[in-house]
C-alpha cells in the first residue's frame, strides 16, 4: 500500500515543470504557503513590485470563498460542491468549511496541475460521514468535468458549482462564458454559482498580469466588473451582486481588508 501511495505521488511530481512560474504555485506564495519554487517566488515578488496589493487580493479572495461556502452550507442547505481549478491545498479548503457546517457534505475538487495533484491526493481528506473526492481533468472540457463528478456527486440535487479565480486563464470571453453556461446547464434548480476572476480596476495590475503573460506562464486575462457579471446570465445573483470580493457579505475575517479590491466576485441561485 505504501508503495502504491509513493507511486502515486512521485508520477504527477515527474512532470512539474520547474523552469516557468504557475500561477497556483505563485497564488500558494502570496498567501503564505510553501508549496511554491524558486521560479514562482521570483515571479510573485516581481509581480508584488508593481501591483503591491496582490496580497491583500489573495487574502480577499480567499474570505469570499470561505464566506460564499459557509452561507451555501449553513444557509441555503447546500451538501454538495463541485470546486474547478482548486489551486493548491491551503487553510480552510471547499470541503474543510462545509464538513464543518454539515458533516455529511460532499465535495469534489477539480484540476489538473501535477502539483495539484499530489497533494490533492495527500491533504483532501473527509469527514467519515463525507466525500471529498478529485478529479484531473481540464476546464475546457465541461462534459468531461460534469461526467467524472457525477461518480460522487448527485445531479437530481442542489450543487454549488464554484470557479475560484480560473475563468481568466480562458483568453477568449465568449468562450469562458460558454463553459459557464455548459457546467451550469448540468445543475438542478436549487444549484449556487460562486465565482470570481481578477479585474482590470488598476493600471498597476493590467501592467503587471502583462509582464506576468510575458514571462511565459500560462496567460490570465484581467477582465472588467461588467464580463464578470455576465458569467451569472440568467441566474438570480444574491446580494450583493457581483462587487469586489471584499464587499461580499463582510465578517470579522474581512476585518482589515481594504473595501475595494481588484477580485470582484457573487453568488448566485439556479431557479
Amino acid at each position: 500500500m505504501t508503495d502504491q501511495v509513493e507511486n502515486s505521488e512521485q508520477e504527477p511530481l515527474s512532470k512539474i515543470d520547474t523552469s516557468v512560474p504557475h500561477s497556483a504555485r505563485i497564488w500558494n506564495y502570496w498567501l503564505g504557503g510553501k508549496d511554491n519554487y524558486e521560479v514562482d517566488r521570483v515571479a510573485g515578488d516581481a509581480f508584488r513590485e508593481i501591483f503591491p496589493g496582490i496580497e491583500t487580493g489573495a487574502r480577499a479572495a480567499r474570505y469570499f470563498l470561505a464566506r460564499a461556502v459557509r452561507h451555501l452550507a449553513a444557509e441555503e442547505g447546500i451538501r454538495q460542491f463541485l470546486d474547478i481549478g482548486t489551486g493548491l491545498p491551503n487553510v480552510d479548503n471547499t470541503h474543510q468549511i462545509a464538513q464543518r457546517v454539515a458533516p455529511e457534505s460532499r465535495i469534489v475538487y477539480v484540476d489538473n496541475d501535477p502539483l495539484v495533484l499530489a497533494h490533492a491526493r495527500a491533504l483532501l481528506t473527509s469527514t467519515p460521514e463525507g466525500v471529498t473526492n478529485y478529479v484531473d481533468a481540464d476546464l475546457r472540457k465541461p462534459s468531461t468535468i460534469v461526467r467524472e463528478a457525477g461518480k460522487t456527486l448527485d445531479f437530481d440535487q442542489p450543487v454549488a458549482l464554484m470557479l475560484m479565480g480560473i475563468l481568466g486563464h480562458i483568453e477568449d470571453h465568449d468562450e469562458a462564458r460558454s463553459i459557464v453556461s455548459q457546467l451550469v446547464e448540468a445543475l438542478p434548480p436549487g444549484s449556487y454559482l460562486v465565482q470570481y476572476d481578477s479585474t482590470d480596476t488598476s493600471e498597476d495590475y493590467v501592467r503587471a498580469i502583462g509582464q506576468y503573460n510575458d514571462g511565459g506562464s500560462i496567460p490570465y486575462i484581467l477582465r472588467s466588473p461588467e464580463q464578470i457579471a455576465r458569467y451569472f446570465d440568467g441566474l438570480e445573483l444574491l446580494e450583493p451582486g457581483v462587487t469586489s470580493c471584499s464587499r461580499w457579505r463582510p465578517d470579522a475575517e474581512a476585518l482589515g481588508l481594504p473595501a475595494e479590491v481588484h477580485q470582484y466576485g457573487g453568488v448566485a441561485l439556479k431557479r
